[in-house]
């Protein structure tokens, strides 16, 4: 049998409840607001059919709940759609972001200023005397088995009888019977006095006293022995530094560098030291702090779009705050080295500050070289401000630090960020080094320890530079270089010319000098040693690097390496 497709048998249109159409709608999610297309046609309900037998009853269906505003924003979401961002709302988060993120930056910044102020502050030397350690006893917190001594029969003995005579037999003084009464009840007094002192100290014994007081003096003991043999070492120590001995010098200066970096200890720059025994230069590599230790950026900044984009300072300046900071941390490390050497046993002191990058070879951005004249007369400490007036920093052509680092023969990298990276004066690799490794301040202190040796004295340096130095000597004429001499010393491994030798020439000619002195690590060109045969020249002679060597070996016992 066919129905209709109104669904009942008589044709007749079933319709729905507004209730149970309403509980469809809000379990599917469709919106109650939407009126609807049809106002439905009140009609009787259809009649129930007949349940089987043990079909269970159904509850009665709730009444709708009502719909309200804030169903509306739930029952969106559930169909997937959102709502349109508000404006103002992603404003003001984009403004709240750009705050945070600024003040992000105002804390580096501060961070910054506070390492330059601590990096700018003296180190106290870390001499030997201010090594050396003192012992103080600590006294026992419960003194009674001292403070109660055993009883001395001196206390209780019954004074002389009055009215004796000193010069009077003792045996006659003791036959009077009063002060033998005294006498034996003062012996009864001490017998007791003993016994109860006796027994008091058992008590102690027992109760552990004793033994924690002899544990104490043991470990008292024990400080003692520690401490002295702490400045025994000590001292031993000091004797081998004033030596010279290459082991003590290193020990002591990395402890004096180590405790010069405890003001920065958050930022970690360690550096490491090699004494030359040869020509007691200290060669001191410091690692410098990274790049981005510097802030490279002033802020952030709201765009007209609304989007937040960092604002960079000029390059300039990031560059000039980094140099200042890596030139504090040099003068720092140059001024513990010169305050531990109280004995006089540095000649010189080779500072390289190496920048250490992950997947890059290590790069030298400053290398120092300074004698022991050079680091007495210069003031290592800058001042604490680094600040101008108007609180920006200073330009660094006029920091101070960076001016007293140049004053002392620095070589500085323009520009820490790129790749130039400038050429050590000294490596620190080989305690013994080759005559080509010698930093300029260590050529000219050979040049001229082995002239002196070799009998030129009153010396008068003219001109010193990374390329040598030119000076002039005089010789007594008892010795084995008598008259003037116009001495020009180079380092580099370049061949010196003929046309050098025809400037000297000229140069003694000037000086009105007896003799003139070619010194090279390298060697001569063969017109340079033609030249010198001639007349005009024969007053220069010439020594090359294997004849430097020889010489140092000779007058100095400097084995220096080819």
């Amino acid at each position: 049998m066919q129905h209709p497709s109104d669904g009942r048998a008589d044709g007749t249109a079933t319709v729905l409840q507004p209730g149970f159409l309403a509980s469809l709608f809000r379990e599917l999610g469709a919106d109650e607001d939407e009126p609807p297309t049809q106002e439905p046609t009140e009609q009787l309900p259809a009649p129930r059919k007949p349940r089987p037998p043990g079909t269970p009853t159904r509850r009665p269906r709730s009444p709708p709940r009502p719909s309200s505003p804030a169903d509306r924003p739930r029952r969106r979401a559930r169909s997937g759609t959102r709502p349109a961002d508000d404006p103002v709302a992603a404003h003001g988060r984009a403004a709240a972001l750009t705050h945070h993120r600024t003040l992000a930056v105002q804390a580096d910044h501060e961070r910054l200023a506070d390492l330059l102020r601590r990096a700018a502050q003296p180190v106290s030397a870390m001499d030997f005397e201010s090594q050396l350690r003192s012992y103080r006893p600590k006294p026992y917190p419960d003194a009674a088995p001292d403070a109660e001594p055993e009883p001395a029969w001196a206390d209780f003995a019954p004074p002389e009888p009055a009215g004796t005579d000193p010069d009077q037999p003792r045996s006659r003084r003791l036959l009077d019977s009063g002060y033998q009464r005294e006498l034996a009840q003062a012996r009864l007094r001490h017998q007791r006095a003993l016994r109860e002192w006796r027994t008091r100290q058992a008590d102690l014994a027992d109760s552990g006293a004793v033994a924690a007081r002899q544990a104490h003096e043991e470990a008292e003991q024990a400080r003692a022995r520690a401490v002295q043999e702490y400045n025994d070492s000590l001292e031993e120590c000091r004797r081998a530094y004033r030596e010279a001995e290459p082991a003590a010098v290193e020990s002591l200066l990395e402890r004096a560098l180590a405790a010069a970096e405890g003001s920065t200890r958050d930022l970690p720059a360690p550096c490491r030291a090699v004494f030359r025994a040869l020509t007691r230069t200290a060669v001191l590599d410091l690692d410098l702090p990274p790049l981005d230790t510097v802030p490279a950026l002033s802020g952030y900044r709201l765009t007209e779009d609304g989007a937040v984009e960092p604002v960079h300072r000029p390059e300039a300046d990031v560059r000039a705050d980094y140099l200042r900071l890596a030139a504090r941390l040099a003068l720092r490390a140059l001024q513990a080295a010169d305050a531990v050497d109280t004995d006089d046993v540095l000649a010189g002191v080779v500072l390289n500050g190496w920048l250490r990058e992950p997947g890059r070879p290590p790069r030298c951005l400053l290398s120092v070289d300074a004698d022991r004249d050079a680091l007495a007369r210069t003031r290592l400490v800058p001042d604490s401000g680094h600040l101008g007036d108007d609180g920006v920093y200073a330009d660094a052509e006029h920091d101070e630090s960076l001016l007293r680092l140049r004053a002392l023969a620095a070589v500085i990298t323009p520009d820490p960020y790129g790749d130039e990276a400038v050429v050590p004066w000294g490596g620190a690799a080989a305690a013994v080094p080759a005559l080509g490794e010698l930093s300029p301040g260590e050529f000219a202190l050979l040049v001229r320890a082995v002239l002196t040796a070799g009998g030129l004295a009153d010396w008068s340096v003219r001109l010193r530079g990374p390329a040598g130095l030119v000076a002039t000597a005089e010789g007594q004429p008892d010795s084995r270089l008598p008259g003037r001499w116009v001495v020009w010393a180079s380092r580099g491994p370049a061949p010196v010319t003929a046309e050098e030798i025809a400037t000297l020439s000229e140069a003694v000619r000037e000086e009105g000098a007896d003799r003139g002195l070619r010194m090279t690590c390298g060697r001569f060109t063969d017109e340079a040693v033609d030249l010198t045969t001639e007349e005009r020249h024969q007053r220069i002679h010439l020594i090359d690097g294997q004849g430097i060597r020889e010489l140092a070996l000779t007058h100095l016992s400097l084995p220096l390496t080819a």
